[in-house]
Formats: C-alpha cells, sequence, structure tokens
C-alpha cells in the first residue's frame, strides 16, 4: 500500500514563507507527476502546483512567481516553498501522487491526508 505523508503546514503572517513536504512510501515502481493541491471550505479543491518525472512544472496563476515546486525523485518526495504568502492562500494543502505500483494496475492517483496553512493579515 502506498501512503502520502505530508508535512510544513501551521500559522504564519502575510509575507512569510512555509515550506511543505510530502514524501511516498511503500511499493513504487514508477512514481509519474507529483503535485499539490488546496481546498477552502465550501470550494472545490483546487490545483496549486505539479511537477512531472521530467521535471516540468505547471502552476496556477495566482501563486506563479511566488511559489516553487520540486522534486526528489530518489526519495519519492515533493516540496513547494510558498513565498510572500497572502491571506488568500489559506487553506488545507494537499498532495497527490501519480505512480505505478503494479504493471497491471497501471497508473494511480494518490492522495495525502493534507496540512493546514494558515496567512495571517
Amino acid at each position: 500500500q502506498v501512503q502520502l505523508v505530508e508535512s510544513g503546514g501551521g500559522l504564519v503572517q502575510a509575507g512569510g514563507s512555509l515550506r511543505l513536504s510530502c514524501a511516498a512510501s511503500g511499493i513504487i515502481l514508477s512514481m509519474k507527476t507529483m503535485g499539490w493541491y488546496r481546498q477552502v471550505p465550501g470550494k472545490q479543491r483546487e490545483l496549486v502546483a505539479t511537477i512531472t518525472s521530467g521535471g516540468s512544472t505547471n502552476y496556477a496563476d495566482s501563486v506563479k512567481g511566488r511559489f516553487t515546486i520540486s522534486r526528489d525523485s530518489v526519495k519519492n518526495t515533493v516540496y513547494l516553498q510558498m513565498n510572500s504568502l497572502k491571506p488568500e492562500d489559506t487553506g488545507v494543502y494537499y498532495c497527490n501522487a501519480q505512480l505505478i505500483w503494479d504493471v497491471a494496475a497501471g497508473i494511480r492517483a494518490y492522495w495525502g491526508q493534507g496540512t493546514q496553512v494558515t496567512v495571517s493579515s
């Protein structure tokens, strides 16, 4: 069974920084795209940033220039460096990993448990 464990959330003042980490463990034959999503009460979960196995990145317009996604493919870990945080960045941040744990099963998506990020004004 694959598990994603997130860390690094917390409370920070506007303009501050946080770094989120998400480590995947279990039987992983091939790790594909990893990413971060966030959700606030009453709204759908939205994409924040993704990174492919080749290192190509994609960001939501609202975080471009402030957030940086990176990964350590040896450790099956993805990071999100968040700078110049704004109150509207507040939410629960979820890690997502698309991977192959069994050839017959193909690519499957897994989610972390979520970590709260709160930015005060």
